[in-house]
């Protein structure tokens, strides 16, 4: 398969397999998504959803939430792992969210990369999952799986969100990201499947012999 063929029918595969894609991160606005994303790096979904219902039932706009403790924050996040840096940042953005953009979250990639704690991943999560605007959000398990499936030699996220954009339809960028992770998941772990195992490594490649490395972002 030369690699259009393969990302033709990784998105056909996937189409079929997932089709639909609930956002894994739970929350009833955007503002409450930001939070729940920027809370989800470095840990998992399931425990954000665990955390944040009392988090949110304190403040779920920025309004409220730039009036809270940053202790107060602190506190009910620390499950999530790096505390102290993103109660920094819950307090700080959310001051920012109501001087700049009279408390609602904005539309735009460039703008929330400039809030505190929000990198280029969540702001595309925010605009994908929350605007419903196209975006291709790329971590390092859909970096790894890229390299894997032979869509990208990128040897960042940031070369491989590239690729990805380049081969894929606009239309089905935000099904396909949540596809590509739910697929991870559960089929093409990184321990479970070495490049030889799950459907998808092997009909992109029955003559793949050895494990297959994928290069680290």
């Amino acid at each position: 398969m030369i690699k259009k063929e393969r990302a033709k029918f990784i998105l056909d595969y996937l189409s079929k397999l997932y089709p639909n894609t609930p956002i894994p991160l739970n929350s009833s606005n955007n503002f409450e998504l930001l939070i729940a994303v920027l809370l989800s790096a470095q840990c998992t979904d399931e425990r954000v959803n665990k955390v944040t219902p009392e988090l949110f039932s304190l403040a779920n706009n920025p309004y409220k939430m730039k009036d809270i403790q940053q202790n107060t924050i602190y506190n009910i996040i620390r499950p999530c792992g790096l505390a102290p840096k993103k109660s920094k940042a819950i307090k700080n953005l959310s001051q920012i969210l109501v001087d700049k953009y009279f408390g609602q979250v904005p539309n735009n990639i460039k703008a929330l990369e400039e809030l505190p704690g929000v990198g280029h991943k969540t702001a595309s999560v925010v605009i994908s999952q929350g605007f419903g605007e196209p975006a291709f959000p790329v971590d390092t398990h859909i970096h790894r799986l890229a390299q894997r499936w032979g869509l990208t030699k990128g040897k960042n996220v940031t070369e491989t969100e590239r690729n990805l954009k380049k081969i894929f339809p606009r239309e089905s960028w935000n099904k396909l990201h949540l596809q590509i992770i739910f697929y991870g998941r559960e089929h093409c772990t990184a321990r479970r499947c070495d490049g030889r195992k799950c459907v998808i490594c092997v009909t992109c490649y029955p003559k793949r012999k050895k494990p297959f490395k994928a290069n680290k972002p």
